[in-house]
């Protein structure tokens, strides 16, 4: 799998927002297991939504403070009104009665006042959720654009080599260790460019690569190593003029200094 590319997807993002079904954040969490650097991008995902969230935090407005304070003045006013001047005059028994109705009017004040802070927090909780899911959902939909239009610059490139007449292609065929193998090769060599473009090759071990070789004068010439995934036209090493054929081999990650030949995979003359 191409973990780039899964990455770019936006999955993770909407993993993290909880916004998959059960099965696949159950496939998610198998990547995960199975990718150690999906977890660190996890990571980064949650740690930018903790920055966002932060950073657009928003402060209640000041009108809003101005607004409960007036609700309180004017509860206050409408019990000043009612209220009995607790003097010697007044008996025991009523004193008691307006110490109740005061200490029931601010028991409500406090309930009401904890309400509308309570509701207003649970506001803007939801308001920014939303905004954070929208941020993550343009950044992915930058990313996929921005992934379709490095494709289809690849795609234009490649196409311009094809065409191009100043360039050879050689038809590389399988050999009897691999029948069914095929590769092309583009090679222009006034330049030395040398492109090559993969049909079918076999999976290898993750210990083991492809290496291209140039047949010049008899010997074989390093051209470059690649793995079985290659997906488009890759750009080999440079090869001048006098090359005969090409070939590619299995060898150790990283390349040999001379081919293993009784490995060789495909093979054409120029």
């Amino acid at each position: 799998m191409n973990v780039e590319e899964y990455i770019a997807s936006g999955i993770l993002e909407a993993y993290v927002l909880q916004e998959l079904s059960e099965n696949e954040m159950q496939e998610v969490e198998r990547m995960i297991s199975k990718y150690p650097e999906l977890s660190i991008e996890i990571n980064k995902i949650e740690q930018t939504l903790e920055d966002v969230a932060m950073n657009t935090a928003v402060a209640p407005a000041n009108h809003m403070r101005g607004h409960v304070l007036d609700q309180i003045k004017g509860k206050g006013e409408a019990q000043q009104k009612t209220v009995v001047p607790l003097t010697s005059d007044v008996p025991p028994n009523r004193r008691l009665g307006v110490f109740k109705y005061l200490t029931a009017a601010s028991v409500i004040l406090a309930i009401v006042s904890s309400y509308l802070a309570y509701n207003y927090h649970q506001e803007w909780k939801n308001t920014t959720l939303e905004l954070n899911k929208l941020i993550v959902q343009n950044e992915r939909i930058a990313q996929n654009s921005y992934n379709a239009n490095q494709k289809i610059e690849n795609l234009e490139k490649d196409l311009r080599i094809v065409n191009d007449p100043s360039f050879k292609n050689v038809p590389l065929a399988g050999t009897e260790n691999a029948p069914g193998s095929s590769a092309k090769v583009y090679w222009k060599a006034n330049t030395k460019e040398l492109y090559l473009s993969v049909f079918h090759m076999n999976d290898l071990p993750e210990d083991k690569q492809y290496q291209l070789w140039a047949i010049i004068d008899g010997q074989p010439v390093d051209a470059g190593v690649f793995d079985s995934n290659l997906e488009r036209m890759a750009q080999m090493k440079s090869i001048g003029p006098g090359a005969a054929a090409f070939a590619v081999t299995i060898e150790p990650k990283g390349g040999s200094i001379s081919p293993s030949l009784e490995t060789m995979q495909v093979i054409g003359n120029v």
